[in-house]
């Protein structure tokens, strides 16, 4: 993808000096990315959209104080995207803990019910229950590097480790999930 206009660090600067038309160009340039990653950790097309709103808020609020690795947003943002959608994952599952405990006033909508089960989000839904069984650092490498074509040196900068153990981490997880998701698949024929 060639890139035209200024550079990520040209806009973040501008940015940091509170040029709102700069932040828009970077949410132009990035939002997409970071949607579809988001939609890659959570499995849910809406909540995805959440994430990424948040995710974009948390940058106009940090404009001041952060600094861009490698002369590019996204690796960061996909960091902070990661950090809102484990957020959402944790407030998400207090939600339904407490209406576990509530009595139940009335039946459930057999319309929720089918609307929660479209084909995509059931299917990541599976590969989300193998990637969260693995270790934080290589679900982090996983999200940025295999889901959303970060290079190893850009996630590296972003998750402030060496690009050799990003490589280990990826290759890790690599494994584990083929291994994860064959008996799933195995499971699931049966």
């Amino acid at each position: 993808m060639t890139q035209t206009g200024p550079t990520d660090q040209d806009l973040w600067t501008a940015v940091a000096a509170g040029d709102e038309a700069a932040f828009g160009t970077l949410f132009d340039r990035h939002s997409r990315a970071v949607y579809n990653h988001a939609f890659r950790l959570c499995g849910s097309w809406s909540v995805a959209e959440d994430i990424t709103q948040a995710t974009f808020l948390a940058a106009w609020r940090k404009r001041g104080t952060v600094q861009l690795a490698l002369d590019t947003a996204l690796p960061w943002l996909l960091v902070v995207a990661g950090n809102c959608a484990r957020t959402e994952w944790r407030s998400a599952r207090r939600l339904r803990a407490l209406l576990g405990r509530l009595p139940a006033e009335h039946d459930p909508d057999p319309a929720d019910d089918v609307a929660g089960r479209l084909d995509d989000e059931r299917s990541m839904g599976r590969v989300l229950a193998a990637v969260r069984r693995l270790p934080r650092a290589e679900r982090e490498a996983v999200a940025l590097c295999l889901w959303s074509g970060v290079g190893y040196p850009e996630a590296a900068a972003a998750l402030g480790i060496t690009e050799v153990a990003v490589r280990s981490r990826v290759s890790r997880a690599r494994a584990r999930l083929s291994t994860l998701l064959g008996a799933t698949l195995t499971e699931e024929q049966r």
